[in-house]
Parts: C-alpha cells; structure tokens; sequence
C-alpha cells in the first residue's frame, strides 16, 4: 500500500502552550488508523492542524504534495476532508441541503451520485431527507456528518470522536460503516475515546498521552498491551491478555 498522508515532526501550539510536539504519523490507502488516548491528550488539536484549521510546525503531505501553502478548501479539494467533533451541521436546514453543502465544488451529475452513495450507506437520511438537521437524533446527526463528508469523494476521512454520546447500538452502526468506506476505498483517520470500538475496526493505532505518541503498532497488537489495556480497555481486558 502507497502512503496517503504523512506527518513528519508536528509540532502545534496554542499561544506558550504546546499542546502537540515532535508527532509523526502515516496512513496508507485503504487503511483505517487510529488515534487513541484520554481527552486533552492532543488528539482533536492534531486533527484539526492537520486540515489546516491550527498553524502547525513540520510537514504534512498529502499523496506526495506539500499541504503547507493549502488552504482548508484546497485540502479538500485533494481528497482531505474531516468530520469535526461537534459535527457542526446546519441545524435549521433540512438533511438534503445539508448533503448539497457538501458537494459544492461537484457537478450535478457527481452530486446526484453522491445523494445515491449515501443513501445507501445511511438509508435513514434518504427516509428524514426532508426533515431539519436539528431535529435528527445524535446518531442521525452523525450519518449526517458523515455523509456530508462524503458527498465531496474524500480519498481520506478524518473523524474526530465520531461515538461521542451515542448509545452503543448506534456506535456498532457507525463503526460499521467506518469499515465499509475502507472497502471501498476511502482511507480513515479515527481518532476515538472508545478505545475498544477504535482497536476492532482499525489497521494500525497510535496512543496518545499530553500531545505526544507514547506507543504505536498494529491495533491488534495494541489491544492486549497491558499498559493500554488498564488505560484504556479497563482492568478487566488486562486480565483476559
């Protein structure tokens, strides 16, 4: 597998504070990376920087390219696209314009086919097409993210805690999905404080500890060290490995 993205010696600082140092990473086509560890381990800061949104210090390149002069739109352009946190949807417009949204660079023949993907993908938003962002579940809010990324072709996916709040029938949904996008082709960064869900659907996993990587290798292999399994997985999985 060729790489995709990757981020050389990252450095991102708020102001004095330096809330991401000396980070590196790699994702590869067709793979599922993710990012675990405890909230405000830097994990959303990186994320963020590495779309465009923070300055950040080092390299990110994207299918060979310096992203560095880019601006957000321009990484999107690429293929980069991220799934922000609080998902940030249009909440007093309806889940169809919110899809549009996403296809804005795209002509009417490659939207009409993006409205097709998703449906398929998430046939609830087909059934609340017509019905106000606002109004959907959690869980619907987040296909609705999901889906707004998509609408634009992203040859890699960012999520950011894309569980967060949802009951865990929903999360196995979601998850799910995560999954599917690598079969066809979409690359994922996950970065997920539901360690577990996060080390079942990845490839490889990086575990975050106060802006710093502390461990990476295979997410299977990360599953059973004992280390992340107290942290993490809870004392029960240190046990079981």
């Amino acid at each position: 597998m060729s790489t995709l993205l990757e981020v050389t010696d990252a450095h991102v600082s708020y102001g004095k504070v330096e809330a991401v140092r000396s980070v590196s990473l790699t994702v590869a086509e067709n793979e599922i990376v993710t990012i675990i560890g405890a909230n405000g381990a830097g994990k959303t800061t990186l994320l963020s920087a590495i779309m465009g949104v923070f300055p950040l210090k080092g390299r990110v390149s994207f299918l060979g390219e310096d992203m560095a002069r880019l601006e957000i739109e321009d990484r999107v352009a690429r293929g980069l696209c991220l799934v922000p946190e609080h998902r940030e949807l249009f909440a007093t417009m309806n889940v169809e314009d919110n899809l549009q949204l996403g296809a804005f660079r795209m002509s009417k023949a490659h939207a009409s086919r993006g409205f097709e993907h998703v449906y398929t993908l998430f046939p609830k938003l087909k059934e609340r097409r017509k019905q106000l962002a606002g109004t959907l579940s959690g869980g619907e809010q987040q296909m609705l993210a999901m889906g707004r990324a998509l609408m634009g072709a992203p040859k890699m996916l960012m999520l950011d805690e894309p569980s967060l709040g949802l009951a865990p029938i929903i999360v196995a949904g979601i998850f799910e999905i995560v999954a599917k996008l690598r079969q066809e082709g979409v690359s994922v960064l996950l970065v997920e404080q539901n360690a577990k869900a996060a080390l079942n659907v990845a490839d490889r996993a990086y575990v975050m500890e106060l802006g710093e990587f502390v461990l990476n290798g295979k997410a299977s292999e990360i599953a059973t060290d004992q280390r992340v399994a107290a942290s993490y997985l809870g004392f029960a999985e240190t046990a079981a490995s």
